[in-house]
């Protein structure tokens, strides 16, 4: 399933370009990833947990870049693993592109993905709307990151816990409330001739 997402950083093109050449870096502004080893090359090791309602998964397995357009602002990571209870497996390939928006950046987030197992018996919707929760966190912790670097302070230290199942339950539930008043109380919008 490819779902789309977009956000906005506070920050020059330039300097958000800056901030994805370290991929550790950005691995911990994601929610539940934790990167656990540089098997180099652009190549790493790491685990993603995530808990969804009363399922907790925790996914390990290896993410590597596979393409990195420094005039174009694009990344591709191509990365795969395996729930390590044996309850499925996803893959997935990311693409983010860097726009120049007014005197911050655009980041725009393509992820096709293909997941099996547990995570699979959520739909295409509970699955975009979580999606949508951990990049709105991702850009908070992204900007604090790039502020933090700005101040001459080293990264924030942490451990890769779970992204958090009730708020995020509750946010992607809100979104999906949202989605469905919209869709029976607001007119749909004409479609150009």
């Amino acid at each position: 399933m490819l779902i789309r997402n977009q956000f906005e950083v506070a920050q020059p093109v330039e300097k958000v370009w800056r901030f994805f050449d370290d991929v550790p870096q950005v691995a911990a502004c994601l929610p539940g990833a934790e990167l656990t080893e540089d098997l180099g090359g652009e190549r790493y090791k790491g685990r993603v947990s995530v808990r969804m309602g009363p399922v907790s998964l925790r996914f390990g397995g290896t993410a590597a870049i596979t393409e990195r357009d420094d005039a174009a602002k694009r990344i591709v990571v191509d990365a795969a693993g395996s729930e390590e209870k044996g309850r499925g497996e996803a893959s997935m390939v990311v693409t983010a592109t860097l726009v120049r928006s007014g005197a911050g950046t655009r980041v725009d987030v393509d992820q096709d993905l293909q997941i099996s197992g547990a995570a699979a018996q959520y739909g295409r919707g509970m699955i975009a709307d979580v999606t949508s929760v951990l990049m709105r966190d991702f850009a908070v912790n992204m900007q604090n990151g790039i502020a933090r670097a700005e101040r001459g302070e080293g990264p924030a230290t942490r451990h890769a816990a779970p992204a958090r199942g009730f708020r995020i339950g509750l946010q992607a539930a809100l979104m999906a409330l949202k989605r469905v008043f919209r869709r029976f109380f607001l007119p749909y919008p004409s479609t150009p001739a």
